[in-house]
């Protein structure tokens, strides 16, 4: 999937990098260090109303697939309790790495697995609204692989916390199954539950965050092709050789600048410290959020209620000693919550993205995949069908369009 997916890109680099990407000096870059560096991130939200995050978990493992950006030699796994009333008790863990042609399945070379514990033990108690840490774990992960994460939920858990739309497929089996090769498992669905984040220790710049709404998350991309946007910009970090970064998907379907949306998350500015500021070795935010604010404010929505936010994010990133990418807003023309004043508001804040001069650098997204005949509709090539998400394709087009110099 890996050299699909760099073929593509490259035939487009040529084409769209020149004509997309509006740069302001960029910082040193970091000397390489061997360090905890994360290399794959889930944005955790509160629990459904209906579903397995409703109704929790006893009695279950699960297993889940990380797909990792840069790998390392010693990993630690990262679990969240966020959204929980409950104390969360995890009975037992393991992680395995594993092949790309077993991807959509839950098999695992049973050899493989390595249990992982917490403070030296192999069980933990992780206390109502807060995350947990893993010992380090001493294995070899290569470099664009998949990691299997699997726990066991003695439970009742209560409600979960997860990501609703992880585009990558989870399973569940009945009992402790943390040490099965996979038999023992089923298809649960497409959603992470708990598991928050994957670091390593590796010879990195460091990680970059892709932080927005359903775009960034991959919606609509190919469930377990990795076709997301972010991780085929770290496909490209990997190809340009040893320097290298983890790349962290930030992403929320229906996420919003200003406004908490439930079980789309909280709003950009109250989840940056836990999305963005907690994960080790950060050093670049990329942003791109915005349309679902305009989308949803029945017109009353100003540019300059978005620029606020724009510049209070820049401001807290640059506080922490972090650079950030701002993105233009793709087209929306078509899409149920359209409207002309929303157009306008759009062009607006993209407008000052592009020439305010207040983000680092700026990548801009709405020129690689809007339709020239029609600017304010997607290309029809990059459409899912939705007038709203990119298709693959679509996705590849802007992960080509990242000057890869402004966030690595």
């Amino acid at each position: 999937m890996m050299r699909t997916r760099s073929r593509i890109a490259a035939g487009l680099v040529s084409a769209l990098l020149p004509l997309t990407l509006i740069a302001t000096p960029s910082a040193q870059a970091d000397p390489l260090a061997h360090g905890w560096v994360g290399s794959w991130h889930a944005a955790m939200t509160q629990p459904n109303t209906s579903g397995p995050s409703a109704e929790g978990f006893t009695d279950t493992t699960l297993r889940q697939v990380a797909h990792l950006s840069v790998g390392g030699d010693t990993v630690r796994v990262r679990l969240s309790n966020a959204y929980s009333d409950e104390p969360l008790v995890v009975g037992a863990a393991t992680v395995a790495p594993r092949d790309d042609d077993r991807a959509g399945t839950p098999d695992v070379d049973a050899d493989l697995l390595r249990p992982v514990t917490f403070g030296g033990r192999s069980s933990v108690t992780i206390p109502a609204g807060a995350d947990w840490v893993s010992d380090p774990v001493e294995l070899t992960v290569p470099d664009n692989s998949d990691l299997v994460v699997n726990l066991y939920l003695p439970g009742p858990t209560g409600p979960a916390t997860y990501h609703g739309m992880g585009f990558a497929t989870s399973f569940s089996a009945s009992g402790d199954a943390t040490t099965d090769s996979g038999a023992a498992f089923t298809r649960l669905d497409t959603s992470r539950y708990f598991l928050t984040g994957v670091d390593v220790t590796t010879r990195a710049r460091g990680s970059v965050v892709f932080f927005g709404d359903s775009i960034t998350d991959g919606a609509e991309s190919t469930v377990d092709a990795n076709l997301r946007y972010p991780d085929q910009v770290a496909d490209r970090l990997l190809a340009r050789g040893p320097h290298r970064c983890g790349v962290l998907n930030a992403g929320i379907s229906g996420n919003r600048l200003l406004t908490d949306a439930g079980t789309y998350g909280e709003s950009a500015l109250a989840r940056f410290d836990r999305d963005v500021l907690s994960r080790p070795g950060v050093h670049t935010v990329v942003l791109l959020e915005g349309i679902n604010d305009i989308g949803n404010s029945g017109d009353e929505l100003e540019a300059e209620d978005l620029i606020a936010v724009y510049r209070q994010f820049i401001a807290r990133a640059h506080d922490a000693g972090l650079r950030v990418v701002g993105a233009t807003l793709t087209p929306f023309e078509g899409a149920g919550y359209y409207t002309e004043a929303g157009e306008g508001a759009r062009q607006a804040v993209n407008e000052w993205i592009r020439t305010s001069g207040e983000f680092d650098a700026v990548v801009d997204f709405d020129v690689v995949v809007r339709d020239p005949e029609h600017p304010s509709r997607f290309l029809p090539d990059y459409d899912v069908g939705d007038h709203l998400h990119p298709n693959d394709a679509g996705f590849t087009a802007m992960a080509a369009a990242v000057d890869l110099k402004t966030i690595c």
